[in-house]
């Protein structure tokens, strides 16, 4: 049986850029950065939550995709049409102002929503978040 998610990954253009955004920006601790029989393992995660892993995984390094396929992959991570995921905070609007302080690009302000408050931001390589302050959830 299935018990949780260990590790989630997201394309990245740039391993080192990534890895300074994710850690300097963001505040995500470093959790691996080594060479894995010529494959570099880099991985980082939120303060707080030791049992979760974001891979930063370089568009291409898969041995499952072609060029043509990585150069899509790319494009796309780029054009910034890729979202990820939702990144989780007690406090949306104070998040927001703190990585606003320290450059992260946001594609729209915190708002409220249905499910709590929401702003949407970017990363280095093009990829969207949700930042989210989720409300109790009423039946």
């Amino acid at each position: 049986m299935i018990q949780r998610v260990s590790h989630g990954s997201v394309w990245v253009l740039d391993m080192d850029r990534a890895k300074a955004f994710y850690t300097d920006k963001l505040g995500f601790e470093l959790r691996n950065d080594l060479n894995v029989g010529g494959f570099r393992w880099l991985t980082v995660g939120p303060v707080g939550q030791p049992d979760f892993e974001l891979i930063l995984m370089p568009v291409g390094a898969s041995p499952m995709m072609d060029k043509a396929t990585a150069e899509q992959l790319a494009s796309l991570v780029a054009k910034g049409v890729l979202g990820p995921g939702v990144l989780a905070t007690a406090d949306c609007r104070r998040t927001y102002e703190e990585l606003k302080a320290r450059g992260v690009e946001f594609r729209s302000p915190p708002e409220e929503r249905p499910y709590g408050v929401e702003a949407m931001m970017k990363d280095d390589s093009g990829n969207w978040f949700s930042l989210t302050e989720r409300r109790p959830f009423k039946a």
